[in-house]
């Protein structure tokens, strides 16, 4: 474990610099029924800040998903992701966020500002965050917009294979995914590597994550073989031994901030 946290500090210290790289901030929230109302007001609020955001350059994008299954005993309702080209920036997330707010509600007073910033905690529980690194991606062309859809799939390297896991994901799943994006059954297919929390006790060390225009693409895809040979299903297999499925979370993009 502390060859793997080593290697996960070292890719961070020198990622710096490297504007092409992104780095992610995942934040879950649960939000009770009762809630849902006053959670979309908070977003919708926060919408207008993450534009000022990207315009000052502290972030890329900001994202809005609606999680499924969704009910209240099934997890997480929605997931923000916030995107960074920076760790640094990812690190100092905070930073500027009260400037971008006067710059987005010119009328409201400090005072005004910040009540409505602390309100919104009371619409939701945020109950995960998640610092994150993109590793490896098959469409780097794929323009994401609201209402396409995508799976969220948490992964647990298994103890002591943490670098095949990646390397299965790269090596052979990756391909495979290329193949699916190619045959216009999918938009893209992403590695995420988990930079923080971490620890023998995380829940994922990883997620993967596949997007769709639609739900039609979605289903369409889960006919395609991809050319599978008794070879290339063994590789897989192989892969598979490398880690845990803990959880898989369909999602919708209802928002997206980008420049």
């Amino acid at each position: 474990m502390r060859r793997v946290l080593c290697l996960i500090l070292m890719s961070l210290l020198c990622s710096v610099g490297f504007s092409q790289e992104t780095y992610l901030i995942f934040e879950f929230m649960k939000v009770d029924n009762s809630q849902e109302a006053f959670y979309t007001e908070t977003e919708d609020f926060w919408e207008k800040i993450h534009e000022q955001r990207v315009a000052s350059g502290d972030i890329v994008g900001w994202d809005l998903w609606q999680l499924l299954p969704g009910g209240e005993d099934q997890g997480y309702q929605y997931l923000t992701v916030t995107i960074f080209n920076d760790p640094v920036k990812m690190m100092n997330a905070g930073a500027g966020i009260m400037e971008s707010a006067r710059m987005a509600y010119p009328d409201l007073s400090d005072e005004e500002l910040t009540n409505r910033v602390n309100l919104a905690g009371g619409s939701r529980d945020l109950a995960v965050r998640l610092y994150l690194k993109v590793v490896d991606q098959a469409n780097e062309d794929y323009e994401m917009k609201p209402g396409m859809i995508a799976s969220f799939d948490l992964m647990k390297a298994k103890e002591g294979r943490y670098e095949d896991y990646e390397y299965a994901e790269s090596e052979t799943f990756k391909p495979y995914h290329q193949s699916i994006v190619e045959s216009g059954e999918k938009g893209d297919w992403q590695l995420i590597r988990v930079l923080m929390p971490q620890g023998s006790e995380v829940y994922a060390t990883h997620i993967t994550v596949n997007m769709f225009d639609n739900w039609a693409q979605y289903l369409n895809s889960m006919e395609f073989d991809g050319g599978m040979t008794p070879d290339l299903q063994q590789k897989m297999n192989d892969g598979i031994n490398t880690r845990d499925l803990k959880w898989i979370y369909m999602g919708t993009l209802l928002k997206a901030v980008r420049k």
